[in-house]
């Protein structure tokens, strides 16, 4: 058994984001395994669109940056942002791969945002800005089910997310 990372690593700067359509359902999608050893297990593979602050970036921007480049998704309209950065540290076999072993995990400011548009607008494996795809599926869920769809060392800040955000989880 190897040590963990030690623990005077930093976290990834992050940003997570709530799309919630017109029924108050949330966007998951699944992740590729090539996406990262960070986010897929056997098991677990769904999550909320995610990723990471470019120095210098606002989080809000950085948040509909990162929908886009996920989900190709621009028709959104701001709900909430939730009041507190949440973090999570990786496994230490996950933390030595992920991100070249650089973070101890991650802390995400997190948004909850409406969906706008036509789900004809949505395209995980096609997305915006030529970026890679990361999802090869996607579905609307009931935002209190995503949790136990998510890889479990995220667990807790999505339990988070949904107490911070179920104000909003409802049809528009």
């Amino acid at each position: 058994m190897t040590a963990p990372p030690p623990d005077g690593l930093p976290y990834r700067p992050c940003v997570g984001i709530v799309l919630l359509n017109r029924d108050g359902l949330a966007f998951i999608g699944r992740r590729m395994r090539a996406a990262g050893p960070e986010h897929v297990d056997d098991t677990h593979a769904w999550q909320l669109p995610q990723g990471g602050i470019d120095p210098g970036e606002d989080p809000y921007r950085a948040a509909l940056r990162e929908l886009y480049e996920e989900t190709s998704v621009r028709s959104v309209s701001p709900l909430a942002e939730a009041p507190d950065w949440l973090s999570y540290d990786l496994p230490p076999a996950v933390g030595r791969q992920a991100w070249r072993g650089r973070y101890r995990g991650q802390t995400q400011r997190w948004f909850a945002l409406r969906f706008t548009g036509a789900e004809s607008e949505i395209d995980v494996l096609r997305p915006g800005g030529g970026h890679k795809a990361e999802f090869d599926a996607w579905r609307w869920e009931r935002l209190d089910r995503v949790p136990e769809l998510v890889i479990p060392f995220k667990r807790p800040v999505y339990e988070t997310v949904v107490a911070a955000f179920a104000s909003v989880a409802i049809p528009a």
